[in-house]
C-alpha cells in the first residue's frame, strides 16, 4: 500500500530497505524523492490518510509543513520523503543499506 501510494503521487527513486534485526526503531524503511514541497506534502498527507484507513491509528508525520525532508513513522515501517538535494546530503541508503552487513 505504501509503495502504491507513493507511485500514484509520482514519487521518484523509491527504495525499500529491510532493517529487521538491524535497527530497533523499525523493520522496514522506505525512501522516496519528490521534486517540490507541494508534492512531498501531498505524498505525506495521502500516505498518512491511507495508513489510518488501513487501521494504523498512530501515524506520526514530521516536517510536512514545507521542508526538504518529511518523516512518516508508521510503527514497524518508517517512510522518508526527500527533495533530491536533501536525499543526497543525508544518504540514508548508504547508512542503512547493504553495506551495513559488511565487516569494516
Amino acid at each position: 500500500m505504501i509503495l502504491a501510494s507513493l507511485d500514484d503521487d509520482k514519487a521518484e527513486n523509491i527504495v525499500t530497505l529491510d532493517l529487521a534485526g538491524k535497527a530497533m526503531f523499525c523493520d522496514r524503511m522506505v525512501i522516496a524523492t519528490g521534486l517540490a514541497d507541494r508534492q512531498i506534502s501531498a505524498m505525506a498527507q495521502h500516505l498518512g490518510e491511507k495508513l489510518k484507513e488501513a487501521g494504523l491509528g498512530r501515524v506520526q508525520v514530521e516536517g510536512a509543513g514545507g521542508s526538504d525532508w518529511v518523516l512518516i513513522d508508521a510503527g514497524d515501517i518508517v517512510v522518508h520523503l526527500f527533495k533530491p538535494d536533501a536525499r543526497t546530503l543525508y544518504a540514508l541508503e548508504k547508512m542503512w543499506g547493504q553495506d551495513l552487513d559488511e565487516p569494516a
